[in-house]
């Protein structure tokens, strides 16, 4: 008989070998031995939890029953990192840099933009009300074809529908990926939602820079560069089937009994791999303890196609109501400054150019992934910065973006900033105010929401990012050409010799 499943309870470990198995620097605070950093199924004597470290996965001792003293980590038991985050953001970092190069200088880069992100926005609008069907296996084979697929598209298509076609079937193994690592982070310790952050902002970072150092510094072609990052993705399935301890996902297990007088769900209907999807609502036993349901239930144990619709529907509704109360204190911040950041990278970054002797590069083309580089170093910084900095009220930094895109197109039109070293600074604070948003976004719902809730707040807010980024793309799609053309009416037609 399968019983009601209580969530894996936290397990307090020390972490100081936790940096030295990551491939970028992550800090973390000094902690004494009640802090809360895995958990594992509490039934199991020698299951292993995890948490995500910046996209890495460490694997942690989860052992509440036979050791509850506080044991430190093992060296020889931790895994290589399987950098799970970085590598699901780092495609979309990779084509975001390339887009110049993509598209050209007469066609605005938000093409590029919108071609990446407007197929992540649909699947992460989507998704949270169906993707609990399918098992997280299932799903990262999924994103994996898709990456590569789409990649060898963008590296190798004669023609720009081609190359964006490519670049759609990236962006929605990028929102899926998103969506549910963010998900499964409900299921990996308090420390979860920090290390991915962590990774995504690794991603931007190291995308980035290695798009620069493969096509700037070494010379080598777009197509050819293109052609081996898209074999990055093999490196997620070796960091879920190779590493992540999958316990906590299963369905099968963390169960316990119930008290006596505890009503009992019929063991046909435990989901066989979904591992508490997003439509799942809490459950109250008859005794009145309140526990996170499965993912389907039904009191005859008939498991029709009727009924699935039916329990989809009413799951559906009530998500769509969890919903509105997570839109002013989280999901408008994060929208606002997505939509200021991303119209600063795409719709003015490109004409944000001095004459050539005066800027530390060898031709104009390059100004404008050296942006994406210092921008996504901002946002590794400030992604990896909670232990250190915590950000309760979210809409000021999100204003002080809004004050950045003011700035630099007054800048893009006037011309007042002395030196392309200054933009340099104005570029890295806005990366650091956009990572700060969307880390203290993420940790403020994970404080604050109802753990049995939590799992669908930390996807559904997804929508925010990807939304915002397509509102930007929209409004650079004008804004580029607009203030590039005010330029050359000027005298100043840099921007047309990229």
């Amino acid at each position: 008989m399968i019983y009601p499943r209580r969530m894996p309870r936290p397990l307090a470990v020390n972490h100081p070998c936790l940096p030295s198995v990551c491939p970028f620097p992550v800090p973390l605070p000094p902690v004494s031995p009640s802090t809360v950093l895995a958990s594992g199924p509490p039934s199991s004597v020698l299951t292993r939890g995890s948490a995500l470290l910046s996209g890495c996965l460490v694997w942690l001792p989860a052992n509440r029953f036979s050791s509850p003293a506080p044991r430190p980590l093992d060296p020889a038991n931790l895994p290589p990192p399987p950098l799970s985050g970085l590598i699901n953001n780092v495609l979309y970092v990779i084509i975001l840099s390339a887009a110049l190069d993509l598209v050209g200088p007469t066609l605005p880069k938000a093409i590029v933009l919108l071609a990446d992100v407007v197929p992540s926005f649909l699947t992460k609008l989507v998704a949270p009300y169906f993707v609990h069907l399918i098992s997280y296996r299932k799903r990262i084979l999924v994103m994996v074809a898709l990456s590569f697929t789409g990649m060898q598209l963008v590296a190798w298509a004669d023609s720009l529908p081609g190359r964006l076609f490519g670049v759609v079937l990236a962006s929605v193994s990028s929102g899926l990926g998103e969506m549910s690592f963010l998900s499964m982070t409900h299921f990996y310790g308090s420390f979860a939602v920090l290390f991915w952050s962590s990774g995504t902002g690794g991603a931007g970072l190291i995308g980035a820079g290695l798009y620069v150092l493969a096509t700037t510094w070494i010379g080598f072609s777009v197509g050819g560069s293109l052609m081996v990052f898209g074999f990055l993705p093999a490196v997620m399935l070796i960091a879920f089937f190779g590493v992540l301890p999958l316990a906590p996902l299963r369905g099968g297990s963390g169960y316990e009994a119930l008290r006596d007088g505890d009503e009992m769900l019929d063991p046909d209907l435990e989901d066989d791999g979904a591992a508490g999807g997003l439509l799942a609502s809490s459950g109250r036993s008859a005794s009145g303890h309140t526990f996170p349901a499965v993912s389907v239930g039904y009191a005859t144990g008939e498991k029709t196609f009727a009924g699935q619709v039916d329990v989809a529907w009413r799951g559906l509704r009530a998500n769509l109501r969890k919903t509105r109360h997570l839109f002013l204190p989280y999901m408008l911040p994060l929208l606002l400054v997505y939509i200021a950041e991303y119209t600063i990278n795409l719709g003015v970054a490109p004409t944000l150019l001095f004459p050539l002797p005066s800027m530390p590069f060898k031709n104009y083309r390059d100004a404008y992934p050296m942006y994406n580089t210092i921008y996504q170093t901002g946002v590794f910084i400030s992604r990896s910065s909670t232990p250190f900095v915590r950000v309760h009220k979210l809409y000021p930094p999100a204003l002080l973006q809004v004050a950045n895109l003011a700035l630099l197109v007054l800048h893009s039109q006037y011309n007042f900033l002395p030196n392309i070293w200054i933009v340099f600074v104005v570029v890295f604070w806005e990366g650091l105010l956009g990572g700060l948003v969307y880390v203290n976004t993420f940790a403020e719902i994970t404080d604050n929401e109802p753990e049995d809730e939590r799992e669908f707040s930390l996807g559904a807010t997804t929508v925010s990012d990807s939304g915002g980024i397509c509102i930007a793309g929209f409004i650079s799609l004008w804004l580029e050409m607009y203030l590039c053309q005010w330029q050359v009416d000027r005298g100043r037609d840099y921007c047309r010799q990229t």
